[in-house]
Parts: C-alpha cells; sequence; structure tokens
C-alpha cells in the first residue's frame, strides 16, 4: 500500500471511508475490505456507525496495530468536558483504546479553537489518540490551530475532487509538513459521466472511480478516501497502483476545476472559504 509522510507520521494513501454507510453495510463490508488489503478506515462521531466500525474490524481477523483508524469529534463536543467525555465514548463503540488519528470535524466559533486544540492534545498526551488534525479548515484556521498546538497536525481532510482546485489549501498544508485527506473524490457521483475521465480511463483500461483515486493519489502528500458497499468496487478501488497517469493526463484532470465546483459547504458549519489564487 502506498503511503503518504506527514510531520514523521505514515499514513495508507488509501482509507476506507464510511460516511453515509448504514451500520449495518458497514459491518459487511469493512472486514472484506480489510480483508482485501486496506489499511485506513475512516469514521466520525456523527456518522452514527463508530460500534460497527469498531465490531467490523474485530471480525476482520486483521490485527488492530495494522489498521489506521480515523475518527472525528463533532462540533457539539468542542467544549473541554464534552470533548473528552466524546472521545472516551468513540474509543468504547470502535472497541480500541486509541484511535490513530482525531479530527475536529468542522471548525465551530461558538467554542475558542485554543480550547478545541487543548483537548486534542491532552487526548494525545492521555496516549487515546496517537495523531490529531484537522478537517474542512481553511489556510488561516490551520495556521492558528498549528500555532495553538503542542503536538504536530498530520492533516487537514478537505472536499476534493476534479470540480474543485485546492491547491491554496494544499500548498499550505505542504508548507506546514501536512499531508491533505480528500474525500468526496467522486464528486458525488458526477465524475462518471465526465468524457475526460471516461477517456484516460479507456486508455488505461481503468473505470473513472480508478482514474479519480489514482489521480489524487499520485499527487505529493494527499491522501483519498474511497467508499463503496460493493465488494467487487472494493477489489476495484484497490487496484490503482499499477497505473501511472501522464503529466498531461494529470492536468487535464485539474483542468476539469470549476469556480463554482464545491460541492459540501453546509450553513452554520461552513468557514469562509480560501479563494483560489
Amino acid at each position: 500500500m502506498h503511503t503518504v509522510t506527514a510531520n514523521g507520521v505514515t499514513i495508507p494513501a488509501l482509507g476506507f471511508g464510511t460516511f453515509r454507510i448504514p451500520g449495518s453495510d458497514v459491518l459487511k463490508i469493512v472486514p472484506h475490505a480489510l480483508k482485501l488489503g486496506f489499511r485506513h478506515v475512516d469514521t466520525a462521531q456523527i456518522y452514527g456507525n463508530e460500534a460497527e466500525v469498531g465490531e467490523a474490524i474485530v471480525t476482520s481477523g486483521i490485527q488492530r496495530r495494522d489498521i489506521f483508524l480515523t475518527t472525528k469529534v463533532w462540533v457539539e463536543n468542542y467544549k473541554r468536558e464534552a470533548f473528552l467525555k466524546s472521545v472516551d465514548e468513540s474509543l468504547a463503540k470502535l472497541k480500541t483504546d486509541y484511535v490513530d488519528l482525531l479530527l475536529l470535524h468542522w471548525p465551530n466559533d461558538k467554542v475558542s479553537l485554543a480550547e478545541q486544540i487543548s483537548a486534542l492534545n491532552d487526548v494525545k498526551e492521555a496516549g487515546k489518540v496517537r495523531h490529531i488534525g484537522v478537517s474542512n479548515f481553511t489556510t488561516a484556521l490551520m495556521a492558528e490551530a498549528r500555532a495553538l498546538s503542542k503536538a504536530p497536525l498530520v492533516t487537514n481532510q478537505i472536499e476534493y475532487h476534479p470540480y474543485i482546485n485546492q491547491d491554496v489549501v494544499i500548498a499550505a498544508a505542504k508548507a506546514a509538513d501536512m499531508s491533505v485527506t480528500g474525500y468526496f473524490g467522486m464528486a458525488d457521483g458526477k465524475v462518471f459521466s465526465d468524457p475526460v475521465l471516461k477517456d484516460i480511463g479507456a486508455n488505461h483500461g481503468k473505470t473513472v472511480a480508478q482514474v479519480v483515486l489514482r489521480w489524487l493519489v499520485q499527487q505529493d502528500g494527499i491522501i483519498a478516501l474511497s467508499k463503496t458497499v460493493s465488494e467487487a468496487r472494493v477489489a476495484e478501488n484497490l487496484a490503482i497502483f499499477d497505473l501511472n497517469l501522464s503529466r498531461d493526463e494529470m492536468a487535464a484532470i485539474h483542468a476539469l476545476a470549476k469556480a463554482d465546483g464545491r460541492i459540501v459547504s453546509p450553513d452554520g458549519l461552513a468557514p469562509s472559504w480560501d479563494k483560489v489564487a
């Protein structure tokens, strides 16, 4: 498995995401994904499936130490006491005494960022979390979070697919030796009818999903989250490391980005996003 190193931490570059996957499906598909070779699993408190992710890891037969497990604290739990309690609850659901990576899920200015980052560091120092990071943070918030944190931040998990230009955030992450973890890689299904992506796939004998995942992980410092409830597609999503996109193909995919390409920007959660240079 291809890996990304960020602030000294090695992270599998292809993760299995569980957003919007019901618990019953998690119990079936996550053990299958792990048996086929996935070693990075991503969940969150708000997904409502941490317990099933934990059960799936146990039943997979893969040793916990061999799996990079990420979860995220929800914005309503950012006050220190609620934060610490929620992490303990997540660990109990996940049937583990630590997670490899804990993220702040979205910015929330109702609680000071200093309090949020302090709590992140506290659970890390307590050994409940090996590494910490953020999600959906702008470059300004990334810089503020880094300045407040004793421990290095290892990723910013953001929406990233061919229709959104994230160069500004990626450059800031790279300068800080952070990775970027891309979610919504398939642009909520929009990629599958794209003629540019279909043509590139046909040239390589690969599916559009494989082309997009490869485009993501072929970029320096980028981690991609794949997601499916189909056993056949799990195997397809893993079969991207024998594919090398040419410089022209990479550029053609980057050129698909649009000014209005962002899909995920929920009211009450979304910050004032960075403008593309």
